[in-house]
């Protein structure tokens, strides 16, 4: 569990962040929503630590992130899963050499146990026969799941996702959604997942931070949206007339149940 208490961050003399507080769930897709310059990165930063909150606590199972040693901290990092917006694989090493990197990085194991490692996560990801292509070789969703296979591939207690949605189509975004989803129930993880996909939010939202010019707006889970009481918060998410129409039928069906 990650638990953000009263952090603030301001940079050249306007606030970001507004004394935020929130907790994140082990064993949970626990999404950070929100619109461009509310906050959403700053605070996904600040929880992994690139970015230094000018107040509050970020706390890691109880062990405040900011009070940590330089080697607790690298301890801490090799618990960490990443899987950034671009993908951001190296494109001069094979598929399978950029799932094992951070085995390199953080492991003492052997050529073959990081081999054997690597391939165990791409078949995960249901990704096999790609193992000596490159990058630019293989597709967009295909580099997605790379990138998923390397952040699993130190078996992270903590998974971070940067927009994992962007750039890919419609039915590709469904299945990494599912995988995401699938991967963090089945390690345990307490997974963060940082987006403006609203149906990544309504599929697999199950404990949802909405931040709103900074402030922590709402939370609450997919279905905990359609009844909603936030002006902010339907304005952002049934901005489209698709998802007007869904939240009407939800809340005249629940009416005519209660009824």
């Amino acid at each position: 569990m990650i638990e953000v208490r009263n952090v603030t961050k301001s940079f050249d003399g306007k606030t970001i962040l507004h004394d935020v507080s929130a907790d994140f769930y082990t064993g949970k897709t626990n999404l950070i929503i929100g619109q461009s310059g509310s906050g959403k990165t700053v605070l996904m930063k600040s929880i992994v630590g690139l970015i230094v909150p000018d107040t509050g606590q970020i706390l890691y199972d109880g062990k405040d992130l900011l009070a940590l040693s330089q080697g607790e901290i690298r301890l801490l990092r090799s618990e960490i899963g990443m899987l950034f917006q671009g993908s951001a694989l190296f494109d001069s090493l094979t598929v399978i050499e950029n799932v094992m990197f951070p085995l390199m990085m953080f492991t003492r194991q052997t050529l073959k146990e990081r081999m054997k490692r690597a391939e165990f996560c791409l078949d995960r990801v249901n990704l096999t026969g790609a193992n000596n292509l490159y990058p630019s070789e293989i597709s967009g969703g295909m580099q997605k799941r790379v990138a998923i296979a390397r952040a699993i591939a130190l078996n992270p207690k903590y998974l971070f996702c940067d927009e994992p949605n962007s750039g890919l189509d419609p039915k590709t975004s469904l299945l990494i959604d599912e995988l995401v989803s699938d991967i963090t129930k089945e390690y345990n993880m307490t997974t963060i997942i940082n987006t403006h996909d609203m149906n990544s939010v309504m599929g697999i939202g199950e404990n949802i931070i909405f931040l709103n010019k900074g402030h922590k707006e709402w939370v609450g889970t997919k279905e905990d949206i359609f009844t909603s009481q936030s002006q902010a918060l339907n304005d952002f998410v049934f901005a489209s007339d698709l998802f007007k129409e869904v939240r009407e039928y939800v809340v005249t069906n629940k009416q005519g149940h209660l009824s």
